[in-house]
């Protein structure tokens, strides 16, 4: 059983609302539920790090998650950048095997812990369960290669005005106001750019009348000019 105390009302509630759920009869929910543990983490404290063993999955309530690659030289290379109502850790559930990355908060986060064997015993008795978790690991892994795609076939300012229309989602013309989750140099890791590579592109945008920076605010003058922006 996961460390911390039971998840409370609110914690419920959004684990609750995981597609992977949505399958579950009320009972089944409860019972899931009930195994679920709530952790705190203040900024910068690690969830686990590579090669410990995995015990189940996450689901942030509130606050934000990196998960990343640890280097030798110490610099790190962010794999995602994960908020509120997002899960992770599923996958290795059934593959016995250590993390592969390490988990950080961003900034202090509240999570909760759901252990593996109460949601393998439903995987075992619930074939629509196991389909609902089976779409959900297919997304997470068509958006992985999505990223690769990114990396490999988009400049660095095509990645760049890719996330930013990301964090603008939802305003389609006009201008917007968006702040960085984080940090750039967070940021550049998640885009596989460097910290240079990525204020270079900034200013570049901002010199092209499309963007103005102020620490991690950033106007975007026109959403559907930096749409079409060709660099």
């Amino acid at each position: 059983m996961a460390n911390g105390r039971p998840a409370g009302p609110a914690s419920a509630q959004i684990v609750g609302r995981l597609a992977l759920f949505q399958e579950l009869t009320a009972d089944q929910a409860r019972g899931i539920i009930a195994e679920a543990r709530e952790r705190h983490l203040s900024k910068g404290e690690v969830l686990f790090q590579k090669g410990d063993r995995a015990r189940g999955f996450f689901v942030i309530v509130s606050g934000q998650i990196k998960l990343a690659f640890p280097s030798v030289h110490g610099s790190e290379k962010v794999v995602e950048i994960l908020g509120p109502g997002q899960s992770f850790g599923e996958a290795l559930m059934f593959m016995d095997r250590p993390y592969p990355v390490f988990a950080e908060a961003v900034i202090d986060s509240l999570l909760v812990e759901v252990p593996s064997q109460p949601v393998i015993d439903l995987l075992r008795k619930d074939p629509a369960f196991a389909q609902a978790m089976l779409a959900g690991l297919a997304k997470r892994l068509h958006s992985l290669v999505q990223d690769v795609e990114s990396y490999t076939m988009r400049s660095s300012a095509q990645r760049l005005i890719g996330y930013l229309l990301q964090q603008a989602a939802g305003v389609d013309s006009g201008s917007v106001e968006v702040t960085l989750p984080t940090s750039k140099a967070v940021i550049a890791s998640r885009l596989n750019l460097t910290p240079e590579t990525l204020s270079r592109v900034l200013h570049e945008l901002g010199e092209h009348g499309l963007l103005e920076v102020h620490g991690r605010s950033i106007r975007i003058a026109d959403v559907q000019m930096l749409r079409t922006f060709d660099h």
